[in-house]
């Protein structure tokens, strides 16, 4: 008998073993389902957080979610052919706050070529 547990299925709840994550989930009426999102070049991937403030920081303290570790987020995923997954992702696009013809302020993390313009985006909704 083997007594080893296999490094594809950890325990997610025993700390230690394999992080849990924070993933968006909408309900429907057969129960849950991981809400996937595009990337800045559309391809598909799953999304997850690594704790509930940065979940709601990015999509707002009405979104639904579960806990989940990182091979079942991955294991969910795979039927649909995503194999993409991006943790902690800092939201792309103005929120529903932002009023149309307004300019919104955004902050993009990570260096910049010398002598780029600032950045700054237009609501157009």
């Amino acid at each position: 008998m083997n007594d080893h547990l296999c490094a594809e299925d950890p325990d997610p709840l025993r700390p230690g073993r394999t992080r849990t994550l924070f993933v968006p989930v909408r309900r429907g009426p057969a129960g849950c389902c991981a809400r996937l999102f595009r990337t800045p070049l559309g391809e598909r991937t799953a999304v997850a957080f690594t704790g509930e403030r940065q979940l709601v920081r990015a999509l707002g303290g009405r979104q639904h979610w579960i806990r989940l570790s990182e091979p079942a987020v991955r294991a969910l995923a795979a039927p649909l052919g995503v194999t993409a997954l991006v943790v902690d992702p800092l939201l792309a696009v103005p929120g529903p706050a932002a009023l149309p013809g307004r300019p919104v302020r955004c902050t993009v993390r990570g260096p910049r070529p010398a002598g780029a313009p600032p950045l700054s985006a237009t609501s157009t909704a």
